[in-house]
């Protein structure tokens, strides 16, 4: 899986999105995930304490989840996973 990291080392980018959590080192990199959609529109956000990774199945998951309601005008249950049941809205009137 390939993904764009950004180099923050004087985390000027970590302060200038609120990425700090309070009380956190300012030393210390930051565990947050931005997914943002092919217009740069930010569509989810996902924090992790310092002392624990993330959970890239859950990232993955989000993502994939995310891609098939745009494509289909579709909604995911809680705890979707691929070939699960969606969630197919009401028509709505023109």
């Amino acid at each position: 899986m390939t993904f764009p990291v950004i180099s923050d080392l004087k985390m000027d980018v970590s302060k200038a999105f609120g990425m700090l959590q309070p009380a956190a080192s300012s030393t210390q990199a930051v565990r947050a995930v931005f997914i943002t959609d092919p217009k740069a529109v930010v569509r989810a956000i996902l924090y992790y304490p310092l002392s624990n990774g993330r959970n890239m199945d859950e990232i993955k998951r989000l993502l994939i989840a995310m891609q098939h309601s745009d494509e289909h005008g579709i909604a995911m249950p809680a705890n979707w996973q691929i070939g699960d049941d969606v969630i197919v809205p009401p028509p709505t009137p023109k």
